[in-house]
């Protein structure tokens, strides 16, 4: 089995409903993700995957979707106010969570059509999360 990575860094900002410390106030992290690719076999060219076709594709959509962008659940009151001072806010259906959107990567990476094995979110440099393929 041939695994890649590749990873990604952006800026974005969050916090999380009905949580009882920090995280419950509007804060900013710089971010750092993960993206493990793997395939049995080799394509014509010797790789699992071009790592620029992933820089064109996923970190292209991290750029436009995610960077310096607020993370919120789509039923945060705080996304009426942002909205309404024309502030960039990416919207999930649960808390925006480092597992979250770990999944959410790993998910957009299926829907690339790329192999994903698994995807490592780092919220700080200290605390990260994975998603991974079965899960």
């Amino acid at each position: 089995m041939f695994t890649i990575s590749r990873e990604f860094t952006f800026c974005y900002g969050h916090r999380l409903l009905n949580h009882g410390g920090k995280c419950a106030h509007p804060h900013g992290h710089n971010a750092r993700v993960r993206i493990v690719l793997e395939s049995n076999r080799l394509n014509e060219q010797g790789m699992v995957l071009d790592f620029t076709e992933q820089k064109k594709t996923i970190g292209q959509w991290i750029d436009d979707h995610l960077d310096h962008r607020m993370l919120l659940e789509n039923n945060d009151p705080l996304v009426e106010t942002l909205n309404k001072m024309n502030e960039p806010v990416f919207l999930l259906q649960n808390q925006p969570t480092a597992e979250n959107v770990a999944r959410l990567l790993f998910e957009k990476a299926e829907e690339f059509g790329f192999p994903v094995q698994s995807v490592t979110f780092w919220e700080t440099d200290q605390c990260s999360a994975e998603y991974r393929k079965g899960g």
